[in-house]
């Protein structure tokens, strides 16, 4: 049987229409903003949850063109709604600009790539100079075809551009914004937020609040910025966030969708792994899953049945807003991040109208970022007796806990190998347990540990720390003798000492000195100095080391 082929990366309407990819119908959308009839729509979503496929079908459904466009959208559910909604297909200008390629490291290169975003919108309407209605506009708009001008001509130019198209065809101007605030968030980590943010904001104000060219409105982006810094005075804006109920399956699958995509490409028996990798998503009342990472799942199974589930996300979201909040986590913070990677839940004030420039105020704001970008799922929502909004929040799938877990510890790691751990090493090769256990039991406190990821996650920290010896070779899970010593470290010399670490990891307080004591019996039973000996080692130090959590307890074999 012929199987579809699956959409990686395509957000083109007609592209993914025409070749014929598979296609979840979310055409409904134009329905409910027909019927809501709000002036300015900003929805926001994260990363990766079909925001430009959505602008790239509103503006193919509503755009009046040469060509009828009526074919796209056969059999598709818009269709069955009725002359109400159908009568509106092909009928208005539409303006369609995207703001993602803005993500420049200083605010001309930014400023460039938003003018020329601009000026291929310009050159695309090109066709209504051809009107002599136009002829006073006509210096104006071939000025702005041709790139010319500063920041002055283009802070007003889709303003002039939506007045352009009205005079020719007689309708008034329908505007898609995509990807409103990513140079926003770029400006803000590069260092010129103040710049981009007068130029969007006046940008924005002319052609959505004082334009009477404006026939209705469409933004996106992933987090709702606070109305002061960008949206002043627009009282024409309905802002539609995860926690709206309102469009809350448009963006992302639902379990129906994802089931019945299963079902299509013979892959029914995934239902449990997919739901577990991608699900876990709450817009509004909707449960949803991951869109690009439920395709891309998809396709890999279709290539390989056997394929296991990979993060394809990760590579995808900005990270650099986790690693933020992990560099200023306290140690509060800390135990919550730990709470979160065991399936727990944590409860935190909701703040939409977040700035850039507010994000590191607090950990709220940060941990609001993360809620809003993805990163999390809303539990429960409460509201407290002097009116705060409070939300429950958890990790909600597989996919986001393997970023927390592999991205958190990496980051530790990098932490670590800034610090000055001279004194630690030196205690190791004096048989200094003493201080060799507090430095390694402060460097614990000062890390994250994940309960279900025992024995791996201290063999990790451990590694971790001892990765500085520069002038040492520090090796893990080799053959050594009968078994596998956990880790074993070499002076380059072989008239210097060599280290044998043997790691346990106790359920119980109780059992970590009897555990540290296993340890050491394990390293002489199992004969795990023997390849050291052989090569010529004579001085070869064994420690036992016992974990509890946070604590640690070291013992030398005298």
């Amino acid at each position: 049987m012929e199987f579809k082929a699956l959409p990686i990366g395509i957000d083109n309407f007609e592209k993914l229409i025409t070749r014929d990819y598979y296609y979840i119908d979310k055409t409904l959308l134009i329905k409910d903003l027909l019927d809501n009839k709000a002036d300015v729509n900003l929805f926001t979503r994260p990363r990766r949850f079909g925001k430009t496929l959505n602008m790239s079908m509103l503006q193919y459904y509503f755009e009046k063109t040469d060509k009828d466009n009526s074919y796209l959208f056969e059999n598709l559910n818009i269709m069955k709604s009725g002359e109400k909604y159908t009568s509106h297909m092909g009928q208005y200008p539409v303006i369609n600009l995207s703001l993602k390629s803005a993500k420049q490291p200083n605010f001309e290169l930014a400023f460039k790539c938003i003018k020329d975003e601009i000026v291929d919108e310009f050159r695309r309407h090109e066709y209504i100079l051809k009107s002599d209605e136009l002829n006073k506009e006509r210096d104006e708009y071939e000025k702005i075809t041709r790139k010319e001008g500063g920041e002055e001509l283009y802070v007003t130019s889709l303003k002039f551009l939506s007045k352009c198209l009205e005079k020719y065809h007689k309708k008034k101007t329908i505007i898609l914004i995509d990807e409103y605030d990513v140079p926003l968030e770029n400006s803000f980590f590069e260092g010129f937020y103040d710049r981009m943010i007068a130029f969007i904001r006046s940008l924005f104000e002319s052609v959505l609040k004082t334009n009477s060219s404006l026939e209705f409105g469409v933004i996106t982006g992933c987090l709702r910025i606070s109305k002061e810094s960008i949206f002043t005075g627009l009282n024409n804006l309905e802002i539609i966030s995860i926690l709206n109920k309102s469009y809350d399956e448009y963006f992302g699958f639902t379990q129906k969708d994802v089931n019945k995509m299963l079902e299509d490409y013979n892959l029914s028996d995934k239902e449990d792994l997919i739901k577990e990798w991608y699900n876990g998503y709450i817009f509004g009342d909707a449960e949803v899953y991951n869109p690009w990472s439920a395709v891309r799942f998809v396709k890999d199974l279709t290539i390989d049945k056997k394929v296991f589930p990979s993060s394809y996300w990760a590579n995808t979201s900005s990270n650099s807003i986790v690693r933020s909040l992990i560099e200023k986590a306290d140690s509060v913070t800390k135990r919550e991040i730990e709470l979160l990677i065991e399936g727990k839940t944590i409860e935190k004030p909701v703040h939409e109208d977040i700035t850039y420039d507010e994000i590191y105020n607090s950990m709220d704001n940060l941990w609001n970022f993360m809620f809003f970008t993805g990163y999390f799922k809303k539990v429960t929502e409460r509201m407290d007796i002097e009116d705060n909004h409070f939300i429950t929040l958890k990790i909600p799938n597989k996919e986001v806990k393997y970023i927390f877990r592999t991205k958190i510890l990496k980051w530790f790691h990098d932490k670590v190998k800034v610090k000055d751990l001279s004194k630690m090493y030196e205690a190791i090769f004096n048989k200094d347990t003493k201080t060799f256990q507090e430095e390694l039991s402060n460097m614990l406190q000062q890390t994250i540990s994940f309960n279900d990821a025992y024995e791996n996650f201290y063999h990790g920290f451990t590694l971790g720390v001892l990765g500085n010896m520069h002038d040492k070779i520090v090796k893990s899970n080799r053959e050594a003798g009968n078994g596998r010593s956990d880790i074993f470290i070499k002076s380059l010399s072989i008239f210097k000492p060599a280290i044998i670490l043997e790691l346990k990891v106790c359920d119980n307080p109780k059992d970590i000195l009897k555990k540290c004591d296993e340890a050491l019996q394990q390293i002489e039973k199992n004969k795990y100095d023997a390849d050291l000996k052989e090569e010529g080692y004579e001085n070869i130090i064994k420690y036992g080391i016992a974990f509890y959590r946070k604590d640690c307890i070291i013992k030398v074999l005298e």
